[in-house]
């Protein structure tokens, strides 16, 4: 290639002109030496560049180098590139030869039979001016078919047995219901198949598997946005006529510079948490619906009543899944929140055995809190800055010295002070001077009849939600301030080693972090250097108008030297006071920018020293399937304190003692996995109220509840003792009452629990409590399997980029089996995935050719060699099958669903393709051999595409009963 590159220099150097047939062949050299990076390259400077565009020859060379390289996908993505003329027919006899390393070295099909399917597959032909997808509309006439035989034999039914099972006999896997304000995407989609694959293949080894699902209803964001319809009707009209060029705010979060209350270079001790600022809810709440939805303006008016929503929106998940072959049991199916009368029972026994317990307690805290819904802001309800914590400061008072300035002459006769909040206020004791921001806009806020504290508003909003403002909640600004104003002002600053400091101005300071005032330490080294500016340039001195007296000398003193005060003596002496704001930007998705309130109001004790040594118990014993989830649980162990679990607004279930609030959504969700033990008596496929049930909720006592899942006493008075299911009315020896219980101890605990690993922070960790707490020990969670984000062609899934895909939308453009198939490819560990449209697409064309050649075979088998295998090649392909097998089984066992992929499809259908080629014709080939593969074959990839696998395993192979149990 050396050489290559060499002449190719010196043909420059000569003036010759190149031209495509020069670029292709140094694309093929490239090919050749294994540098496919460079040779792509030059082909995209071909394409981007002037005259020398890439040709039919140009296309093949590259195309037949990504097949041999195996970069399938790529290969497809450039084939579709080229435009199909009469003329560029002939061309395609040049890619054949790389192209049958694409259809898997189809050895029985001519360069022509290869390029039929070519053509055919990737080529839509026009009908009615709509396009017309062959081989993708076959695989949705199979899904649809399939589903139906399942539906008819309700094959996913789970029914508990008589015995308790043993290891491995059964399965029962869980996911974190959806919140349904909204359709299923494939962030939702991606997470689940992680749960539906392993199910499916517990389910395909023989074991007894429940797979429930469920919609959660409960919080803030349904009735906000009702209520922002609502809004939008009266103001608007109906359908609302919106003003003309309006556009929905954004948001974005900007953080540089220093921290206000921080020193520089110095990490406070809150939790981090990246945020990443979305639309703050700021668009027409009707037009968001009228794009994501197919609903008519007559259908948007009807959501102006939340319960709208869960009318609406919870079916429509259950067809989506239906569509995608989710393994479900719909008869346990159930939406929260107190239109579902049965859950709102349950929620409400859990928080009165927490409150009895001691777990709920009523207290004054710190919570982050959104000003417009007039109730804290948790996790659930944020549209961003989830994880973020209250950030707990010391604001330092330093009295401003009379007289006054003009600018403050109306604050004559008041305590004047700046407040300065500080993270290490043990440090005030070798304070210099304080800095301001020039330009920041500040105010003198009144926080009673006697004292004024200067500091920016949004530092004042949150003080007035913490009692210091004469006007609760209500900051009061009594003149606003420009920061130049504050420049030179004398002060009084506690433990300073000077007696009066002075305030001075620095470019660094952040007006949304802290008060927007930051006293100088010696340790700071920005503070330092622009101290040492101000002291060394007289210009800049002057630009302020600072004095140089201002300037106070250090003396060599060092901050570790001063004598360290603690906080409390600060705040006895009525020199300091406790502070706190959100460690990082919070907007709620009402549009709100959150601020921290002191409430007082419901908390559960996470944190609390015997209660988290149970959760530490429990959580030694589980199972993560990753390094790097554990050390997210130990974290999260690690700072997870009281936590608010009461809210005034939104929807959900009521806390029983104190009705004016609400259970918030992530204290309702914690144990429901056995609700869906005994969903299915309560409910019977009506997801509401059950009005098909023999139980009604008036029967689910507390009692009762006990008796199911806490090994309570046998209730006395219950009705369901003498109530028995409509399947044993003949035997009357079991009552629906024991029915529940033994079904509760059959499947529990649930054998894994599948999640996103954002919710690590909160509701898995929450998870563990709850069961720690309530829960015997045996029935504590074995394991969490987390996974990352789920990306969209290699970026980020955004709806405001239009790179975004419901789960209805993926499985209409490439099938249910084609989505679950580039879902298993995205990827299996905790960082983040990605799904790639082109593996979606040529998962249609690998399904589809597989079937065609197992019916060509089938077509031609008495060509086929009988009797036991017998040569080498027979041999080889024989261990192969065993190798992919094993391998597979201990993937699908590490819920690796993509080397499960890997080696049950990819590296078997390769198997399969060599063998073929060795035995060189049909008649070469092992009867007995072909269909032992067919039949693994379509085992093996049975838990990522189970129509597929159902059709072949029912209509091409012929055989009885179902796929999907077929061991």
């Amino acid at each position: 290639m050396g050489f290559g590159l060499s002449v190719l220099a010196t043909f420059f150097k000569l003036g010759f002109e190149p031209n495509v047939r020069t670029f292709s062949t140094l694309i093929n050299g490239f090919l050749l030496a294994g540098r496919v990076a460079e040779a792509t390259a030059i082909f995209r400077k071909m394409v981007d560049g002037g005259n020398c565009k890439p040709d039919a020859v140009t296309f093949g060379t590259l195309i037949k180098g990504l097949c041999i390289k195996g970069n399938n996908g790529g290969a497809l993505q450039l084939l579709r590139k080229m435009e199909l003329s009469p003329d560029s027919l002939k061309t395609f006899r040049f890619l054949v030869s790389g192209l049958l390393h694409l259809f898997g070295q189809l050895a029985d099909f001519s360069s022509m039979d290869a390029l039929e399917i070519i053509v055919r597959s990737e080529m839509s032909t026009e009908e009615d001016g709509k396009k017309k997808f062959t081989k993708r509309d076959e695989l949705l006439e199979i899904e649809k078919n399939v589903q139906s035989w399942w539906e008819e034999e309700r094959i996913f039914e789970a029914k508990a047995r008589k015995n308790s099972p043993k290891p491995g006999e059964k399965f029962f896997g869980t996911f974190p219901f959806p919140y349904m304000n909204g359709v299923l995407h494939l962030g939702h989609a991606f997470s689940l198949s992680k749960l539906e694959f392993a199910a499916a293949y517990h389910r395909l080894r023989g074991a007894n598997v429940l797979l429930p699902f469920a919609f959660h209803c409960t919080g803030m964001p349904i009735k906000a946005s009702a209520d922002k319809l609502a809004r939008e009707v009266q103001e608007f009209g109906c359908p609302p006529v919106f003003p003309i060029n309006a556009e929905p705010g954004k948001q974005e979060e900007k953080r540089k510079g220093t921290s206000a209350g921080s020193p520089p270079g110095k990490k406070h001790k809150g939790k981090k948490s990246k945020v990443v600022l979305k639309s703050a809810g700021e668009a027409y709440q009707w037009l968001i619906m009228r794009k994501g939805t197919d609903l008519s303006d007559s259908e948007i008016e009807k959501f102006q009543d939340p319960k709208q929503w869960l009318t609406y929106f919870p079916p429509k998940a259950v067809k989506d899944l239906k569509d995608f072959g989710l393994g479900c049991d719909w008869r346990r199916s159930f939406i929260t929140t107190d239109m579902n009368p049965f859950y709102d029972a349950f929620v409400k026994w859990q928080v009165r055995k927490l409150k009895s317990m001691g777990k709920i307690v009523k207290d004054v805290r710190y919570t982050i809190y959104s000003p417009k819904d007039g109730q804290p802001c948790a996790d659930h309800d944020r549209a961003s800055g989830e994880g973020v914590q209250p950030q707990e400061y010391t604001v330092i008072k330093m009295e401003v010295v009379a007289p006054f300035p003009s600018k403050l002459g109306v604050l004559e006769g008041r305590n004047v002070f700046l407040a300065a909040a500080m993270l290490r206020p043990e440090t005030i004791c070798g304070q210099t001077n304080a800095w301001i921001l020039p330009d920041g806009k500040y105010g003198a806020f009144e926080i009673n009849e006697a004292d004024v504290f200067i500091l920016t508003p949004r530092a004042a909003l949150n003080l007035a939600y913490q009692k210091y403002s004469r006007v609760a909640e209500k900051p009061t600004c009594l003149v606003e301030i420009n920061g130049n104003d504050l420049i030179g002002l004398p002060l009084k600053s506690p433990l300073a080693p000077n007696q009066i400091v002075y305030a001075l101005p620095i470019l660094t300071i952040l007006s949304d972090n802290g008060t927007g005032i930051v006293t100088s330490l010696p340790s700071d080294a920005p503070e330092m250097m622009a101290w040492r500016d101000l002291k060394s340039k007289p210009a800049l001195r002057e630009k302020y108008g600072v004095r140089e007296e201002w300037i106070m000398p250090f003396e060599g003193r060092k901050v570790e030297e001063a004598e360290p005060l603690t906080r409390s003596k600060l705040i006895e002496a009525g020199e300091a006071f406790i502070y706190s704001e959100p460690e990082q930007q919070v907007v709620s998705k009402s549009g709100d920018e959150c601020i921290v309130a002191l409430t007082d109001q419901w908390y559960i004790t996470y944190g609390e020293a015997e209660w988290k040594k149970l959760a530490e118990e429990c959580l030694s014993g589980m199972s993560f399937y990753s390094d790097e989830t554990r050390r997210g649980f130990e974290h999260t162990l690690g700072w997870l304190n009281q936590w608010a679990c009461s809210r005034s607004f939104g929807l959900g279930t009521r806390i029983p003692w104190d009705e004016e609030f609400l259970v918030e959504s992530l204290s309702d969700s914690t144990i429901y996995m056995a609700y869906y033990t005994i969903a299915h008596f309560l409910h019977n496929g009506n997801m509401y109220v059950g009005s098909n049930s023999e139980v009604i909720p008036e029967h689910m006592t507390d009692e009762v509840w006990d008796f199911i899942f806490c090994e309570g006493p046998k209730p006395k008075y219950s009705v369901l003792i003498h109530q028995f299911s409509s399947d044993r009315k003949k035997q009357k020896n079991t009552s629906i009452l024991d029915e529940m219980k033994q079904e509760f101890q059959y499947w529990y605990p649930f054998d894994l629990r599948v999640s996103g690993k954002d919710l690590i922070q909160n509701h898995l960790t929450f998870c563990i409590y709850n069961h720690a707490a309530i829960m015997a020990k045996k029935h504590w969670p074995p394991g969490f399997r987390c996974n990352g984000h789920l990306m969209l062609n290699a970026e980020k899934m955004s709806k405001a980029k239009g790179n975004f895909k419901t789960l209805a939308e993926a499985i209409k453009e490439f099938s249910a089996d084609a989505t679950r198939f580039s879902l298993a490819d995205a990827g299996d560990g905790v960082e983040n995935a990605n799904f790639d449209s082109e593996t979606a697409n040529a998962a249609i064309l690998r399904l589809n050719k597989e079937m065609d050649w197992m019916k060509e075979v089938l077509k031609q088998e008495h060509h086929l060699r009988t009797g036991p295998p017998s040569t080498f090649a027979d041999r080889v392909f024989a261990n192969e099958i065993n190798i992919a097998v094993n391998r597979t089984e201990k993937n699908y066992q590490a819920y690796m669903f993509r080397e499960a992929l890997k080696t049950g499809v990819y590296d078997l259908q390769a198997a399969r393709d060599e063998y073929r080629f060795s035995c060189g014709t049909l008649e070469g080939m092992n009867r007995d051999l072909v269909w032992h593969f067919m039949d693994v074959q379509t085992r093996l990839i049975t838990p990522i595409c189970p129509h597929y696998a159902e059709h072949v395993w029912r209509k091409i192979l012929n055989k009885e009963g179902f796929v999907v149990k077929a061991g």
